[in-house]
């Protein structure tokens, strides 16, 4: 069986695992989760990172460093996961669902203008597939209405928007590294704060509305409870199995890559008019993050994914709509999003992880034709 996903290790998580074992420090901002957030922050000019438990953890404080007060409205994706939603609304806001673009699974941009009312605060992009969304247009729209933008760059790390690296160009940005991202700790997210004005109160509310950092760097002589906040951060294990794989990052990516683009290569011109391959566009940067097939129909996606299975395939569909979901689908009142039903029912994703072989990739390729061939 081809799985369709499988975590993968460096070598050295153990060990690094092993050294925190033996620290004075085992909770959390220890030397690990410091070497973390300075990679980061060196590497792709981030101003501020902060490690947390989840990628869900870092929208929820983008979501309360945005300061939303009840009534007011956040534009996001309806084709994205819940998380994206889930983390404005417990703020007591409005989330108003854009439909997705013909091209790509992102937001589609010439929609966002027209769901911008007085009551707007913020802009929430998806970088799906961690391809960019045209962020020079987003960040334009922002600028005219004074809005915020919020990137939940969860399949995003080491992808460019120009040259400019995601989750880097909004004023937040959100990444995950759970185990089925490029880079992983199991669970795992971190927040990035891109400007200046969020960056203390962010410190403050990663240390559950204690002013703990400024007490560490000898600010203040006590520290104490003064905003709110949660516990975000993750322990030193999680950081230490972060690092072991950051230190192979370039590694990881080049592999990830090189399967993406065996599978373009080997598919594009031979599965027909009716089945679409990925797009990006010239100003995204493709980071390996997935490889997904665009079918015509519903139908056609099962018939697609039950002959895989049939051949030792697994593969998995993405995003139901969140606009109309179970949850919220008795408090949507917009308008219809056809390019996001699409991609709800159309859209299939392929087996991509770091041990995947050139072989096993070819044997997915032939089975995909075949089938293609038939149908």
């Amino acid at each position: 069986m081809f799985t369709f996903n499988k975590p993968y290790c460096s070598g050295r998580e153990l060990k690094y695992m092993e050294e925190v074992c033996h620290s004075t420090t085992m909770s959390g901002n220890g030397d690990f989760t410091k070497k973390c957030h300075t990679f980061f922050e060196e590497k792709y000019g981030f101003k501020k990172c902060l490690l947390t438990t989840s990628g869900t953890d870092a929208l929820e404080m983008c979501a309360m460093l945005c300061n939303l007060q009840p009534g007011d409205e956040v534009i996001i994706p309806s084709y994205t996961f819940v998380s994206t939603a889930l983390a404005f609304l417990r703020e007591d806001t409005k989330v108003i669902f854009a439909d997705s673009s013909k091209e790509t699974p992102n937001m589609e941009v010439a929609q966002i203008e027209p769901l911008i009312t007085e009551k707007t605060k913020v802009i929430a992009v998806v970088h799906y597939a961690g391809v960019a969304c045209d962020m020079d247009v987003i960040m334009a729209l922002a600028e005219k209405y004074n809005l915020l933008v919020v990137e939940d760059a969860a399949h995003c790390v080491d992808s460019f928007y120009k040259d400019k690296p995601l989750g880097g160009i909004g004023h937040l940005g959100a990444f995950s590294f759970h185990e089925t991202k490029n880079i992983s700790s199991g669970e795992g997210g971190m927040l990035v704060v891109n400007d200046d004005r969020f960056i203390r109160r962010a410190e403050i509310l990663w240390e559950k509305g204690t002013n703990r950092a400024e007490f560490y760097r000898g600010m203040v002589n006590k520290y104490g409870w003064v905003d709110m906040g949660s516990s975000f951060l993750p322990s030193e294990f999680n950081a230490a199995f972060l690092w072991a794989q950051l230190e192979q990052l370039d590694d990881i990516q080049d592999k990830r890559k090189h399967i993406w683009e065996m599978y373009y290569n080997g598919l594009n011109g031979k599965v027909g008019d009716m089945v679409r391959l990925p797009f990006i566009p010239e100003y995204a940067t493709n980071n390996g993050h997935m490889f997904y097939l665009l079918c015509p129909s519903l139908e056609y996606r099962i018939a697609l994914m039950t002959y895989l299975k049939e051949n030792d395939v697994q593969t998995t569909f993405h995003y139901l709509p969140l606009h109309s979901s179970k949850y919220y689908a008795d408090k949507y009142y917009g308008a219809e999003l056809p390019n996001c039903d699409y991609y709800s029912d159309c859209l299939v994703r392929l087996p991509l992880y770091y041990e995947l072989t050139d072989l096993e990739v070819k044997k997915i390729i032939k089975h995909i034709i075949e089938f293609c061939s038939k149908n």
